[in-house]
């Protein structure tokens, strides 16, 4: 036994000799590497961060969301009438709720208006108050008692508007709450009027405009001059 071991120690030693001195080159391999290199001194060992984006596997990002699209520029300027000095306070009532301080105002003007709602000249003012008391008593308030010195001296005006269409609206409604000696007509005159101009409009309350002014007729809204 001890003899096998020994011999095999031996066949060990002979084979790492004949390996190291006896064996010819590995004829797949260089046994020159370093002298074999075309401009070694040109050589860089670069880290992956180094390395261009292109070469570098990279997740892919996720698609970038819609841009959301800007929200429209307030209006600078916008402006609701017109309105008689009988209607103005009925309109400064409904813009209330808005809480608008500083940001309203008042633009007054002169209207050449061309048709009216009226009930003839009654002869006196006792009269002509009379038919007021009238009218009260059916809960109808936008009026007033003519005065001046005209054909037209204590007559009681029911409105004047700018066109006959909505003069003959005016006129089927005072009838409709009982109002039966009143009529249309022409009158050209010079009518003072009012706007109400509210700055800094943002959607929101732009619409919030647009409801009120639809609720009452006659009414519009615009940008302020």
């Amino acid at each position: 036994m001890r003899t096998l071991f020994f011999l095999l120690v031996l066949a060990n030693v002979a084979f790492f000799a004949w390996t190291r001195f006896a064996a010819a080159p590995d004829a797949g391999g260089d046994p020159l590497p370093i002298g074999r290199q075309i401009e070694p001194e040109k050589l860089k060992i670069i880290s992956p961060a180094d390395l261009p984006a292109a070469t570098v596997a990279q997740k892919p990002a996720p698609p970038a969301p819609p841009p959301t699209p800007p929200a429209p520029a307030p209006i600078a300027c916008l402006e609701w009438g017109s309105f008689t000095l009988a209607d103005a306070p009925r309109a400064e009532k409904a813009l209330e709720p808005l809480a608008l301080g500083a940001r309203l105002a008042q633009r007054r003007s002169e209207e050449t208006v061309s048709w009216w709602v009226f009930i003839p000249p009654q002869g006196s003012r006792q009269r002509a108050l009379k038919k007021a008391a009238e009218l009260k008593s059916l809960r109808i308030k936008d009026y007033f008692i003519v005065q001046d010195e005209s054909d037209h001296r204590w007559a009681v005006s029911l409105g004047v508007f700018r066109s006959a269409e909505a003069a003959q609206a005016r006129l089927a409604a005072l009838r409709g709450q009982g109002v039966r000696d009143a009529q249309a007509g022409p009158r050209d005159t010079a009518v003072a009027r009012i706007w109400y101009q509210v700055t800094s409009v943002d959607a929101p309350l732009q619409a919030r405009l647009r409801d009120l002014a639809g609720q009452l007729a006659g009414s519009e809204l615009k940008e302020c001059p």
